[in-house]
């Protein structure tokens, strides 16, 4: 089940301001979690990042197709 959008966002403003202040151990909502490198804590910050660029990209309303027979 995806998560709404500002749970999202929530979510990675925690774990930016975690990595800011180098704490590598946070709780994100109802667990724990502990990230070993920067490098972790970097990958993690672009996943969320990109998990809410699709979120909160407008849907198609509709697909119009159009076709022939050819000449």
């Amino acid at each position: 089940m995806a998560l709404p959008v500002d749970q999202l966002v929530q979510m990675l403003d925690a774990l930016i301001a975690a990595r800011a202040r180098g704490v590598r151990t946070l709780q994100l909502r109802d667990e724990r979690v502990e990230y070993r490198t920067d490098a972790e804590m970097a990958a993690a910050i672009a996943d969320l990042e990109a998990r809410i660029r699709r979120a909160s990209a407008p849907r198609p309303g509709a697909v119009l197709f159009s076709s022939s027979k050819g000449l």
